[in-house]
C-alpha cells in the first residue's frame, strides 16, 4: 500500500530568502516554545492528542528544524490521522492499513473473516480467471475492491491481519482453478482459453475444506516434531 505524503505544510528557509510572511508562520524548531504553544492552543489544537503527536512525528521526520510551517499546515496534516494517531488511508478513508516496521510481522496471522468477503473473492477470482485465461492482469483486476470491502467490515486493529488472511484464501482459490483447468485439459497453459465447464466442480466450500485439512495436517506435523 502506497502512502501519500503532502509536504505543503513546510516552507524551506533557503539561503538569501527572508522569513515567510504568512501569518502564524514559525520554524519547526520553535514548536515547543511557549509562544507557539499558545498559538496552537488558541487555534484549538490539542498538543497532547495522539493525532497532533503523529502529525508532529511526520513533520520532524520529513524536514529539519530550520523549515517553516503554520497553524493551517499543521491542522491539514493532522487530518491524515485519527484520534488514536493512526494514519488514514487517503484512498479508502480507513485507518489501520499502514504497514510499519512495528506491525510488519504481527499482521501475519490468520483470523476469521466474513463468509461474504470470502465468497466475493472466490467469485471474482473465478470470473477474472476465465476472462483472462488464467493470466493475472493487474490493469483490469477488481481485487482491491474486495479487500477494501473486507477492511470496512473489520475492526481497525484487525484490518491488516484480515488482508493477510484473505491473501491465503485468494491464492488457494486460484490454485484450485489452475488445477481444474489442467485436469480438464492436460495441455492447457496459462493464456490459453479454459475448456468450457472446467471450473464447474470447484466450489468455495471444497477449496476451504482442503485448506482446513492442510492446516490441520501441518499442525499435526509440527506437534510430532516437537514431541
Amino acid at each position: 500500500m502506497s502512502r501519500i505524503t503532502d509536504y505543503s505544510f513546510l516552507f524551506q528557509d533557503m539561503f538569501g530568502m527572508q522569513k515567510p510572511t504568512i501569518p502564524g508562520t514559525f520554524q519547526l524548531s520553535q514548536l515547543n516554545s511557549s509562544s507557539v504553544q499558545k498559538q496552537l492552543k488558541a487555534a484549538g489544537i490539542d498538543t497532547n492528542s495522539k493525532q497532533y503527536k503523529a502529525a508532529l512525528k511526520q513533520m520532524m521526520s520529513n524536514a529539519n528544524g530550520a523549515m517553516y510551517t503554520n497553524i493551517q499546515g499543521i491542522k491539514n496534516l493532522m487530518k491524515n490521522y485519527d484520534k488514536d494517531g493512526d494514519y488514514i488511508d487517503p484512498t479508502t478513508g480507513l485507518a489501520g492499513l499502514l504497514i510499519t516496521d512495528e506491525n510488519a510481522e504481527s499482521r501475519k496471522r490468520i483470523i476469521p473473516i466474513p463468509e461474504s468477503s470470502r465468497d466475493e473473492m472466490f467469485e471474482l477470482t473465478k470470473k477474472e480467471f476465465l476472462r483472462e485465461n488464467g493470466v493475472q492482469n493487474g490493469d483490469t483486476t477488481k481485487r482491491s475492491d474486495v479487500y477494501t470491502n473486507l477492511h470496512r467490515k473489520m475492526k481497525k486493529n484487525d484490518r491488516l491481519a484480515a488482508g493477510y488472511t484473505m491473501e491465503k484464501y485468494e491464492r488457494a482459490y486460484r490454485q484450485a482453478f489452475l488445477d481444474a483447468a489442467r485436469k480438464a485439459d492436460p495441455d492447457w497453459k496459462v493464456g490459453k482459453p479454459v475448456k468450457l465447464g472446467a471450473l464447474d466442480t470447484v466450489t468455495r466450500e471444497s477449496v476451504e475444506a482442503d485448506m482446513k485439512k492442510s492446516s490441520n495436517k501441518a499442525t499435526q506435523v509440527s506437534v510430532d516434531i516437537t514431541v
